[in-house]
């Protein structure tokens, strides 16, 4: 049993043993009262509210819409807000800037980051993260008609299309590449398509959703790393008992399905495991 299910239980056996005593209380009183320890519990920013940062401008993972409403949605923006239904409560979103968003943070303006976070040592060592909710290794992608490439040992003698301030262009000189800069993914995949190199190298992600939403593309994934990133929910390190909920919340997204079903909505695939 959560925390948050504790809580709200002991308080109802309280409300009942103030009924007995006064025959005061009213159902409406007794969930207000829950309401309110469930926040102070969590130490949300605000009361039965899960305030939360993200982007904004992220696609495919927190966007806005281009159906005339320009409403906020996307990977992100889902998993949340389905934990929040888990929760019981409310949804804010606080769009920030990713170079100010941990700031945010920190400074108690949102309870939680929603925004492709992921985790490595340094920022577990300033913040906690829930279960990861996003699994992806760097692939290497190519033309459809390529099979000359199938191991990243390949692409020794090749040329590849970099961000070259990025970690796969570090991966690509490794293995031999040649590397051609660019300043993203959209020129690389250019280039790659005209045949002006052989290959680029970029997260699984960013190919499924390139391939969502332009196939066919011609274009295929050779090989994929042996680690993959993973991705979760930040928080502050004083919100160990809303990580431990949202994580239990997250457990029942994955069994019954919803993490798999979203994932699929903008991957084509399940990425959540």
């Amino acid at each position: 049993m959560s925390r948050r299910l504790i809580a709200v239980t002991a308080l109802v056996v309280a409300a009942a043993a103030l009924t007995a005593c006064s025959g005061s209380s009213t159902p409406e009183s007794t969930a207000g009262s829950g309401e309110s320890s469930a926040s102070s519990e969590f130490g949300l920013a605000k009361d039965g509210t899960l305030t939360v940062g993200t982007e904004g401008t992220y696609r495919p993972f927190s966007f806005h819409d281009d159906n005339g409403a320009g409403e906020l949605t996307g990977y992100d923006v889902e998993i949340i807000e389905a934990v929040a239904d888990k929760l019981g409560l409310e949804v804010k979103f606080e769009e920030t800037q990713w170079d100010a968003i941990f700031a945010g943070l920190d400074a108690g303006r949102f309870d939680v980051i929603a925004n492709q976070v992921t985790i490595n040592d340094e920022r577990e060592a300033k913040y906690l993260f829930s279960t990861p909710y996003t699994v992806s290794p760097g692939v290497i992608v190519v033309a459809e008609d390529d099979d000359t490439i199938s191991s990243f040992a390949d692409l020794d003698g090749k040329t590849t299309a970099q961000s070259l301030t990025s970690n796969w262009n570090d991966l690509a000189a490794e293995s031999g590449a040649t590397v051609e800069g660019v300043e993203g993914w959209a020129q690389a995949v250019e280039l790659l398509r005209q045949g002006r190199v052989d290959a680029t190298i970029n997260d699984k992600l960013t190919f499924l959703d390139y391939e969502t939403t332009n196939s066919p593309t011609g274009l295929k994934i050779a090989a994929e790393t042996d680690e993959a990133g993973e991705q979760a929910f930040a928080f502050a390190k004083d919100k160990e008992a809303l990580v431990t909920a949202v994580d239990a919340a997250l457990d029942e997204l994955r069994a019954d399905g919803t993490l798999a079903e979203i994932s699929k909505k903008y991957f084509g695939e399940d990425v959540s495991q």
